[in-house]
């Protein structure tokens, strides 16, 4: 096996590991509302829970920038430091980001009320299962100080090359968040809030970790770090959370809309667009992986000014990646349908995703390059062209939606039927396609250049 490769699997095995316990806690999440029968129906909190994931995701998505912006400036002072420039540099953009995140925390607390009732006002649904979603609302928002500053510690460990540390943020918030949902929620007898509150003390708990493994491998970065340092803003770190963040109201566009077209044709339709875009993205977190050691292996062979290892490390990520894509068209091929058993006992939800789950063989092909692409394009912070995909993504999914319902007539008064959600779930992989297409005719331009 080639040097680059055994990198590139040094980097990419801890993010998938820690990967594979994302979608869990959501699976998990679902499976308890999905058993719950504190006065309502499980679609009813199984609907819930992702309208009030959604309004999060709505939430922090927008700032992913944390994330993304802090992983590709770290990693190429990384390589600058590998080329002999100072690498306190990378401790000054750790301190940055956290002043930052914790800054939009606050404004995120302060206006948790309009924005959770304009949030559920948008999204629609019935009576039932937005009260419950606020519910769920007002108790998760309280991780999100904990919740912005993980985004950095995520991105900076990232583009440290130390995505070991990152995956054991990842299992701990993780692991956590299974197991206090699930005790909460039925031995101490909380129901549908410890599902909220279970996710609240597992970020937190990996918020104590991430300072933990600062102090104790990196404290000579950000040791005698001054307040100015901290929050001074330089124009390329701008200029890069500007396009990130307008490519994450994009992408929020996309989900938003996915919910609230799903919502607005009934519960049963929310629970199986909710469930089938579960589904959908369990795929993502493992070529994810790879998308991360793209970050950051571009970001430093950009910071060393090696770009024949740029092409190299492109090349060789994509191969990884399609590999593991090839492994999930045969996942969802054979076991779609046992996936939706373990998510709910619900019959009727059961019974009404199952003529859709050939969508799910077709999220490999059409999802990895587009996901690889965008750990590239971080590392190479090419933020420009990563926020010019998204908006014609936009414009893709909602042509599809759109011109779809005129053309087939599909009023929501009539409820669930099958033209809906293969037509929603047809725009959504337009959007997959337009963003990998974007992006790789940009390429040459955009990294090489």
């Amino acid at each position: 096996m080639k040097a680059l490769d055994r990198e590139i699997l040094r980097l990419a095995i801890p993010s998938i590991l820690a990967n594979i316990t994302v979608p869990l806690v959501g699976m998990v999440d679902l499976a308890i509302a999905g058993h719950l029968h504190e006065g309502a129906l499980p679609a009813a909190f199984i609907g819930a829970v992702s309208v009030g994931g959604l309004l999060f995701n709505v939430l922090y998505w927008n700032f992913g920038f944390l994330r993304a912006g802090t992983g590709g400036l770290t990693a190429q002072a990384y390589g600058r430091a590998r080329a002999g420039a100072p690498i306190r540099e990378a401790g000054v953009l750790l301190g940055r980001g956290l002043v930052l995140a914790l800054a939009i925390s606050l404004i995120l607390i302060i206006l948790q009320w309009p924005f959770v009732k304009l949030g559920l006002l948008i999204i629609g649904g019935t009576p039932e299962v937005s009260a419950l979603a606020e519910r769920y609302f007002f108790i998760r928002i309280w991780a999100s100080p904990a919740t912005l500053s993980l985004m950095v510690f995520r991105g900076w460990f990232i583009g440290m090359q130390d995505t070991r540390s990152s995956m054991w943020v990842d299992l701990i918030v993780n692991v956590v968040n299974i197991a206090a949902s699930l005790l909460l929620a039925f031995p101490l007898g909380m129901g549908f809030s410890g599902i909220a509150l279970g996710t609240v003390i597992a970020q937190y708990s990996g918020l104590v970790f991430a300072v933990a493994v600062i102090l104790a491998r990196y404290r000579h970065l950000v040791r005698g770090l001054r307040i100015a340092e901290c929050t001074g803003v330089s124009m390329e770190f701008f200029r890069m959370n500007r396009n990130l963040f307008l490519r994450s109201l994009s992408f929020m566009g996309i989900y938003f809309g996915f919910s609230a077209i799903t919502a607005r044709y009934g519960d049963t339709a929310l629970a199986v667009g909710s469930l089938l875009m579960n589904l959908l993205m369990l795929f993502s977190y493992f070529t994810d992986g790879f998308a991360y050691a793209g970050e950051a292996l571009t970001g430093r062979y950009i910071g060393e000014g090696l770009r024949d290892m740029v092409v190299k490390t492109v090349r060789h990520v994509f191969v990884w990646s399609m590999a593991v894509a090839l492994l999930w068209v045969f996942i969802y091929l054979f076991a779609g349908g046992p996936l939706v058993a373990l998510m709910t006992d619900d019959a009727a939800v059961r019974l009404a995703a199952k003529p859709y789950l050939w969508w799910l063989v077709l999220m490999p092909p059409l999802g990895c390059a587009a996901f690889t692409w965008d750990g590239i394009y971080t590392g190479a912070t090419a933020t420009a062209a990563m926020r010019d995909a998204m908006f014609l993504a936009v414009a893709a999914f909602f042509s599809v939606w759109f011109a779809g319902r005129w053309l087939l007539g599909l009023d929501p008064a009539a409820g669930l039927v099958p033209a809906v959600l293969n037509l929603i779930l047809a725009a959504y992989f337009a959007h997959l396609l337009v963003r990998t297409v974007w992006l790789s005719v940009r390429y040459k331009r955009d990294i090489l250049r």
